[in-house]
């Protein structure tokens, strides 16, 4: 993720990978990746055999094998007859490479030069897959700012600040993620103690992602909370999502210019972004 100094203003037109490899895999292991990658393309969590080789691009019969053989080793459960979601073997996998994302220690010093260069609230926060996709916030700093001043209740915040329908570190969060699971969290009800200018409409906060992917950052207006704006930016490993640092300040405190609060939030994530590429993240 490169910094630069981003646009005021813009129209960002809509751009979509195809959700079908555009020819078939050639080796063993390739197809057994494009099988496993397949439940990452299709909607739900359990699909026919037919659906599964269509999304990978592979003919029936190599399908099935390749299921079969990750049925015995845990990669795929097999679900009635002919039907298969991924099994705890992939989750393990997944929870064995998150685990090694950085320590509070060096992700800390990180918000704290964001709060002291911008004057804002700096949260950092995770993208929590079970149970449905949603954010919690697993760090923060906020000064001198009693917590009480920020007008959340522990209701508000187990539901408007987890749900990736609002604010702009919950939308930074869904434009990186898979079309299944945007159209999960997009056939939610929007938390009803969300702020007035959370964006209901599922049109508009689906274009509002594909701005967010194409400037890197988005920006929120009493979306959460009445009275507080927001900056937010991802914090990926390579391409994948794993959160974002979320900004916030008093709407009445908000410049007209945003761009110094966008950079400083950018070279935050940036640096975050960076730590979990490191070898040496997981002993920081």
């Amino acid at each position: 993720m490169k910094i630069s100094t981003p646009p005021a203003t813009g129209t960002v037109p809509e751009q979509r990978q195809s959700d079908v490899p555009s020819k078939p895999p050639s080796s063993l292991a390739a197809r057994a990746f494009a099988v496993q990658q397949a439940f990452t393309r299709l909607p739900g969590d359990v699909h026919p055999l037919r659906a599964i080789a269509g999304a990978a691009g592979l003919d029936d019969a190599t399908t099935h094998r390749i299921l079969q053989t990750g049925v015995s080793d845990g990669v795929f459960e097999q679900v009635g007859r002919g039907r298969y979601r991924l099994g705890t073997g992939t989750a393990r996998a997944g929870v064995q490479a998150m685990a090694h994302s950085p320590g509070a220690a060096s992700t800390h010093g990180i918000l704290e030069r964001l709060h002291l260069a911008t004057g804002g609230l700096a949260l950092l926060y995770v993208l929590a897959p079970f149970g449905g996709a949603k954010r919690l916030c697993t760090d923060y700093v906020i000064g001198d700012l009693d917590p009480a001043e920020v007008g959340m209740s522990a209701e508000d915040v187990v539901s408007v600040s987890r749900s990736l329908r609002t604010g702009a570190s919950g939308r930074v969060i869904l434009a990186y993620l898979p079309r299944t699971i945007q159209d999960l969290v997009l056939a939610e009800e929007v938390p009803p103690t969300a702020g007035p200018g959370v964006i209901r409409d599922n049109n508009a906060l689906a274009g509002t992602l594909n701005e967010i992917r194409q400037l890197g950052f988005g920006v929120g207006r009493q979306e959460c909370m009445p009275g507080w704006d927001s900056v937010a930016a991802p914090v990926l490993w390579h391409d994948s999502i794993m959160g974002a640092v979320l900004l916030l300040r008093r709407s009445a405190e908000m410049p007209a210019d945003l761009r110094p609060l966008i950079y400083h939030t950018l070279k935050a994530a940036e640096s975050i972004s960076e730590l979990t590429t490191s070898p040496l993240s997981a002993a920081i």
